[in-house]
């Protein structure tokens, strides 16, 4: 498929950075003030599948534990929770943890669509590199994400809490 619109290269390289923060700057906006009751650990996109074996299957395939540390912790940026390291044991923190954390899995997943609109202006090869940007910019942090998460749960669960996730303060 051509592009609509032809671009030299220098506007082109510009026009895709832009387009790129603007996308996923209205995303996490958006994103952070969805309702939280809406990120529910359990819920069909979130819940830990049986082939993800509790997170053990990215240890094994992506050894998730060497790199996620150099991941960086976006939460700040449009709210006031950080998911870099786990703070508290306590129950109210850790489910608001699993909230924040399908949050992050949410905007990371949304944040790979932009990549259809990119083709308005990028040739195949533009297009084919900006989908290899927009896969390596999120699904790390998706990995990341899907790994922690159900280790969280675990420590809920042998303290026998109920991990239902709760919705950021108002």
């Amino acid at each position: 498929m051509l592009p609509l619109v032809e671009l030299s290269p220098l506007p082109l390289i510009l026009a895709n950075a832009g387009a790129w923060f603007a996308f996923q700057f209205v995303i996490g906006y958006l994103v952070a003030r969805l309702d939280g009751s809406r990120l529910d650990s359990e819920g069909a996109l979130f819940r830990s599948r049986r082939w993800e074996e509790g997170g053990r299957f990215y240890q094994r395939h992506f050894r998730v534990r060497r790199w996620k540390a150099l991941l960086p912790s976006g939460g700040k940026v449009f709210g006031d929770f950080s998911l870099s390291r786990v703070e508290s044991s306590g129950g109210v923190y850790l489910r608001r943890w699993l909230a924040e954390s399908c949050r992050a899995e949410l905007s990371h997943w949304l944040a790979l669509l932009p990549v259809v609109f990119l083709g308005l202006w990028n040739p195949p090869v533009g297009w084919a590199i900006n989908l290899a940007y927009a896969v390596v910019a999120n699904l790390p942090c998706i990995i990341s994400q899907r790994y922690n998460r159900p280790r969280v749960w675990s420590v809920m669960e042998r303290r026998g809490l109920r991990a239902k996730c709760v919705p950021k303060a108002a």
